[in-house]
């Protein structure tokens, strides 16, 4: 039996790349904006998160796959992220006291 050959259509991954320029590009203006850090705070939190679903999604191929695949890499992608927050909080607080603040 002859295996059909699937024509791959990269208009997708192009649009996706597009989109996280676009989105990059939006987050270092809105880090500059006269608005309370909060905002920018909570606005960059927002548009990272959204950045880390299309990666995910279609970079990964996690779009296609079974929900507790996807719960198993995102378990273990904040799982690592909270290991190393917390591996950092002494240098950081460190740094903060030397500073003066």
């Amino acid at each position: 039996m002859a295996k059909e050959l699937q024509e791959v259509n990269y208009r997708i991954y192009w649009f996706t790349w597009l989109l996280l320029l676009i989105l990059t590009l939006v987050m270092i203006f809105v880090g500059y904006a006269a608005v309370p850090k909060v905002l920018i705070v909570l606005f960059l939190l927002l548009v990272m998160f959204l950045k880390i679903g299309l990666i995910g999604g279609y970079f990964m191929h996690l779009r296609y796959e079974k929900p507790t695949l996807i719960v198993t890499v995102a378990a273990g992608v904040l799982l690592t992220a909270a290991v190393l927050f917390f591996l950092l909080i002494p240098d950081g607080m460190r740094v903060w006291h030397l500073s003066g603040r």
